[in-house]
């Protein structure tokens, strides 16, 4: 089961980035990098090697394979302060960010239980917008952190 975890969240980083720029990134071929998230039966075995994760990841809006490795221990991530690009704002944007997100979210769960089913693709779009709400409550934990300092 945390197999099939991993390799959804390593394709999920791959396509963050896009395929073509993994591929530069990490110094793989669109190919091996789709052996890496492949569900078929002969590339079970095959993960992402650490080192590649983290070439792809410094340039991912999201730490896709990181976060789900720390899911799987039970570990909650938390960006840290000093990122150089951390969105500037406060607790004020970051609620702003949160209902849009939050709307964003809902508007695409609509669509997606019209036909009494969630699709492969519309689950991905949920949770696409689940991991960018997830995003926003980290900046907003920070931001609340610095006032109560």
């Amino acid at each position: 089961m945390s197999g099939l975890y991993l390799k959804r969240h390593t394709e999920a980083l791959v396509k963050d980035v896009g395929i073509e720029a993994a591929a530069r990134l990490s110094g793989k071929s669109k190919a091996t990098l789709g052996r890496y998230y492949s569900e078929d039966a002969e590339h079970a075995d095959r993960f992402m090697p650490i080192d590649v994760v983290a070439a792809i990841e410094a340039s991912s809006r999201f730490p896709h394979v990181t976060a789900a490795l720390a899911n799987l221990r039970g570990i909650t991530l938390s960006r840290s302060e000093h990122r150089a690009n951390a969105p500037k704002g406060g607790v004020n944007a970051d609620v702003v960010a949160l209902s849009q997100r939050f709307a964003v979210l809902m508007g695409e769960y609509n669509t997606a239980i019209e036909d009494g089913r969630i699709s492969i693709n519309e689950a991905k779009r949920l949770l696409h917008e689940t991991l960018a709400i997830q995003q926003v409550l980290i900046e907003m934990k920070l931001h609340l952190e610095q006032e109560a300092c």
